[in-house]
């Protein structure tokens, strides 16, 4: 996407002008890291995840956001949208969430290094490849 400003003093990457994205709604930056992000605002705030279902390989941005709850569209899993942190099977595990800062009509967002938030151990074959 044109406008995305890598880099900077910070190591943020500039989203632009989001001011637009009304409360329970989402979009997708599908060039931002390995799989893209994907930002929300709930409750006049703004969360970043990586749009990949920890569970199924699916981007999350293509399912459905309720309250601080993301669920895939694949299978059902869920995430909170201001952690990462999966509300249990099918997923074992979360997504990585981002911090998202926005002053001046400009977000940003800081990508996390690789982590998934884990809430347990993760079961051999829970991850299915489905893209």
């Amino acid at each position: 996407m044109s406008g995305i400003d890598a880099g900077g003093p910070d190591d943020s990457i500039e989203l632009g002008d989001l001011t637009d994205l009304a409360d329970g709604d989402m979009r997708c930056f599908e060039n931002i890291g390995d799989d893209g992000i994907v930002v929300c605002r709930v409750k006049g705030d703004l969360y970043a995840l990586t749009d990949n279902c920890s569970h199924a390989d699916t981007p999350l941005s293509e399912g459905r956001l309720r309250g601080y709850g993301l669920t895939c569209p694949l299978h059902g899993a869920a995430f909170d949208v201001r952690d990462g942190t999966h509300s249990g099977p099918p997923a074992w595990e979360g997504v990585d969430s981002h911090e998202v800062d926005e002053a001046d009509g400009v977000a940003r967002v800081v990508l996390a290094r690789p982590e998934r938030r884990d809430d347990g151990p993760v079961a051999d074959g829970s991850h299915i490849q489905t893209r």
